[in-house]
């Protein structure tokens, strides 16, 4: 693990190679200058040799406790083990400060002498004060430790998050396509019961194209409204082939507004929805105005609502409303006055997505 720079990073959140270069050295001038002054008081070289003696226990603690630092979190990685760990630590802090001044001041007194004192590591007034200074220098480390844990459980928290909304979106956006289909097969039901069946054929082949579209829009969970606007339009002129011109559609879009975006097949559905629960005869014309004002795209028809309705699966408008909120903070309107249905769509861009919402664009 000494060597291992991987392993540093992975178990002690970043590579302290300087950290401990810089921090050896600078502990062994803060203990020797508080408990032994020697640059002040012996002449320097001198004072070198007795700063040596300091700085030597030094290094013994630093890589000494890194080790254990390691070991432990190793051992104890899970947030619950934190007290016992750091308990652990504390107590090895304190065995190994007294076990490096027993031991190195038993192996200078062989060397230099019995008559030799470095009153910075051979007082016992020094030991009390270089555990809290050596506690201190780990508290550090567990600072840093700390950090980099909490940001890596935020990273994961989003990242789980991200995976159950887009599995959300995923699902909704699935669910639209089988509600168009549902709803295209009732026409093509109401074209074969009324019209030839040529008329049949031609819708079938037209209802292929569209969803051609579908399949070539891919998973995406915004799209231009120019791309949404071209679908829309496919899809009326399938429409067109069973109501002819009592279906009636009022396009009003700035030409700068197609580069907006909106969740995708969400026009499409406004537009189904509004042929689906309304009259549709040569009596009563259905008039569809979609335009755009104030950012939002807006889709507006008469209520002429029918005797008898369609089966509905009741997902168009949830199924819109629950992707809005899902991928903006944005959400859609919806009025109904007993007169007009309008509905307001915010137009988006990708920086209105949020943070969690991977829009696959």
């Amino acid at each position: 693990m000494l060597f291992n720079k991987k392993r540093r990073i992975k178990y002690l959140g970043f590579n302290d190679f300087w950290f401990s270069v810089i921090g050896i050295v600078f502990l062994s001038l803060v203990i020797d200058h508080l408990f032994n002054n020697s640059f002040m008081r012996l002449p320097f070289s001198q004072a070198i040799v007795s700063w040596s003696f300091t700085f030597a226990f030094t290094i013994c603690n630093w890589l000494i406790i890194r080790p254990v630092i390691m070991y432990l979190r190793k051992k104890y990685p899970d947030l619950k083990d934190d007290i016992k760990r750091v308990l652990l630590l504390f107590m090895c802090i304190v065995a190994n400060v007294l076990i490096i001044d027993v031991v190195g001041n038993y192996a200078i007194s062989k060397i230099l002498g019995p008559g030799y004192n470095n009153r910075s590591i051979s007082s016992s007034t020094v030991i009390v004060p270089v555990i809290i200074i050596s506690t201190m220098t780990i508290a550090i480390y567990e600072a840093i430790y700390y950090q980099v844990r909490l940001k890596k459980s935020i990273r994961e928290e989003e990242q789980a998050k991200q995976v159950i909304v887009q599995a959300q979106l995923d699902t909704l956006r699935n669910q639209a396509q089988p509600h168009f289909l549902f709803n295209t097969l009732n026409t093509l039901r109401d074209i074969i019961d009324q019209n030839s069946k040529e008329d049949a054929k031609q819708f079938v082949d037209k209802l292929s194209d569209v969803y051609r579209f579908i399949l070539e829009s891919g998973n995406a969970n915004l799209t231009l409204l120019r791309d949404e606007l071209k679908f829309s339009k496919a899809y009326i002129h399938i429409q067109s082939e069973r109501f002819g011109e009592n279906l009636q559609l009022d396009w009003n879009i700035p030409e700068e507004k197609l580069e907006a975006m909106v969740v995708p097949m969400s026009l499409q559905l406004l537009l189904e929805n509004a042929i689906k629960h309304n009259v549709i005869s040569r009596a009563k014309p259905l008039q569809i105005k979609v335009d755009v004002l104030n950012n939002q795209l807006i889709v507006r028809n008469k209520i002429q609502s029918k005797s008898t309705q369609l089966p509905s699966t009741k997902m168009g408008l949830k199924n819109i409303e629950k992707r809005y909120a899902l991928i903006s903070n944005k959400t859609i309107e919806i009025q109904n006055d007993g007169n007009q249905f309008v509905v307001s769509l915010p137009l988006l861009k990708l920086s209105d997505q949020k943070q969690y919402a991977n829009t696959n664009y």
